[in-house]
């Protein structure tokens, strides 16, 4: 199956209500393969299709650096997980020199590479697995990667060994640290039953304290 023309075909341009002014192609109410399960989708090549929403957590990073684009600007920034690619774009909007966007996922790639181009930015859609390769970037940005132990505990370790800023925004997913960062800002994020147990998220906005502080 073609990553492209599957995300063409199964999605549609929406904005997410807490950053209206970028659009994706994410998954509606209107496109019943998203009513399907992970095993029916396994069944037709295809993973479980985390671009095809913009998650709170995703949604308050990059609200967060849309309204302080000090933050990337001028900067290779490193959007681990992307997803959709929603924080990745909101760097390249805040005037980021590079932006990465590192997904395990080929149809993620593929959203990717869409709503950049659906947005008018250059974003770099990688997909491999960039656990420890900060040395590249100057900021890391991560959206909502905490909800599995395995991959929070070597996402974090590797993240506190990088010698680069982290920003991390999280709605309080049960394996999101509870220490060693710098809370920068709070959202009230609007999203949908179908993902979460309530139609607001409040999600943080986060900083990795570091020895340098």
């Amino acid at each position: 199956m073609n990553p492209d023309h599957f995300v063409r075909d199964n999605s549609q341009l929406l904005e997410p209500p807490l950053v209206p002014e970028i659009r994706l192609h994410l998954a509606s109410e209107v496109i019943p393969l998203w009513r399907k399960t992970e095993e029916e989708l396994a069944e037709i090549g295809v993973p479980p299709p985390y671009w095809a929403f913009a998650w709170a957590g995703g949604q308050a990073l990059a609200r967060y650096l849309l309204d302080n684009p000090t933050i990337a600007a001028n900067k290779r920034v490193l959007d681990f997980g992307s997803g959709s690619g929603l924080v990745a774009i909101a760097a390249a909007k805040a005037g980021a020199t590079h932006v990465t966007a590192a997904d395990i996922d080929p149809f993620a790639i593929a959203a990717i590479t869409r709503n950049a181009d659906a947005n008018n930015v250059m974003v770099h859609a990688v997909a491999e697995n960039v656990i420890g390769t900060s040395d590249r970037f100057d900021l890391i940005v991560v959206g909502d990667m905490c909800y599995e132990r395995p991959l929070a505990e070597r996402l974090m370790a590797w993240l506190k060994n990088a010698e680069t800023d982290v920003l991390l925004g999280d709605p309080g997913r049960t394996y999101f640290p509870k220490t060693g960062l710098v809370q920068l800002a709070t959202y009230n994020v609007p999203t949908t039953r179908e993902l979460e147990d309530r139609e607001i998220r409040q999600t943080g906005v986060w900083r990795l304290e570091r020895d340098w502080d």
